[in-house]
């Protein structure tokens, strides 16, 4: 099998002929502290968006490099330079929404444009642009369908806060729950002619990346969720199954409370798995039996950039023990490769995967 194969085998929650490795996402720093080990003329760790255009280059590079020489079995792909610089801290996306430029990892959302349904109702959402999918159409081009392609969409409960503010949006399941509908809907309109752009493209699988929950459980209750979130994305999950996708949810934190409504929702897989926040692999597979494919579970919060190669490896081998039998698992970090792991933990994760990943 190729990478493709395995991811797809195992999204159907079958065996492949091993168990497949993924990377959901990595900063700059990691793909950085990697790619030394493989190529030279790497740029100076800094936001990507703030790189020239030779160095951004080098990085979808290096970042696809890290995919072949470590057997990557898939590719993640999302939206890169769809912001316009606002000074050299922020950056503003096409929906209005001003993002303070971190060190930490993915840049976080300060200015929000809209305040309330009467604004919303003035407010102008863009339109997906195919030129966005640029790292998709660069991944196809060079894996060939080896590997398998996966695009990061934010979800419902992301994008909506982004636009109103998280305060704002709390306030309004109690005080103007129509202006979240409304919201909501905008999101959903967006998201699904973005799709129709990714199965034209090519794509493999969708993530619907809506972080939901911090590591003692959900940000909003259940029934606020169903109504203003799982409604909605749940129509991204149908369209695209029509459309001949597979479809992951990503959500770090404690999920439990959540859990049955996900299954309900016909994800085919489910990402990433915090064992800080009680997803360990093992209890989350026998919960889950062979209704979901199990995306995570190697600690990244302590292991790997505190941890030793030899606890790495340990870890994959009973991630493996945990979650393989009877298939339906991708091993993958338990949430990005962030600035704070060590290069060389993540590539012994890499390689534990291929060494130890047999059924």
């Amino acid at each position: 099998m190729n990478g493709k194969q395995r991811i797809l085998t195992a999204l159907e929650r079958r065996a492949p002929d091993c168990v497949p490795l993924y990377i959901h996402g990595i900063n700059e720093a990691p793909i950085i502290g990697i790619g030394r080990h493989l190529t030279d003329g790497l740029p100076e760790v800094r936001d990507f968006r703030l790189m020239d255009d030779t160095e951004k280059l080098k990085m979808v590079d290096t970042l696809f490099m890290i995919h072949e020489q470590f057997d990557v079995d898939g590719i993640t792909t999302f939206e890169i330079g769809h912001e316009e610089k606002v000074d050299d801290l922020h950056v503003q996306d096409r929906f209005g929404v001003i993002y303070k430029l971190s060190p930490h990892g993915i840049p976080v959302p300060v200015g929000h444009p809209v305040k309330d349904f009467a604004a919303l109702k003035k407010f102008t959402p863009p339109q997906p642009l195919k030129e966005d999918l640029g790292l998709l159409d660069l991944a196809i081009d060079r894996f060939k369908g080896e590997k398998a392609t996966f695009w990061l969409m934010r979800g419902i409960f992301v994008r909506s806060w982004r636009l109103i503010g998280m305060t704002n949006y709390m306030l309004n399941l109690y005080n103007d729950p129509k202006f979240l509908h409304a919201t909501a809907q905008m999101m959903l309109d967006f998201s699904l002619a973005q799709l129709d752009l990714l199965v034209a493209a090519g794509l493999d699988v969708l993530v619907v990346e809506d972080d939901i929950a911090t590591n003692k459980g959900p940000m909003i209750s259940p029934d606020h969720f169903k109504e203003f979130v799982n409604h909605y994305n749940r129509q991204i999950v149908t369209t695209a199954h029509e459309k001949g996708l597979k479809v992951v949810r990503h959500s770090d934190g404690n999920l439990w409370p959540l859990l049955d409504l996900l299954l309900e929702s016909g994800y085919d897989g489910l990402n990433p798995l915090e064992p800080q926040a009680g997803m360990e692999m093992k209890k989350v597979k026998d919960y889950c039996g062979d209704q979901i494919c199990l995306l995570g579970n190697i600690d990244c919060v302590d292991l790997l950039p505190e941890g030793t190669a030899a606890e790495v490896e340990q870890a994959v081998i009973q991630t493996i023990s945990d979650g393989a039998a009877g298939g339906g698992l991708i091993i993958c970090s338990s949430n990005s490769l962030h600035p704070g792991v060590k290069p060389e933990n993540c590539m012994a994760m890499f390689r534990a995967v291929r060494k130890h990943g047999r059924y």
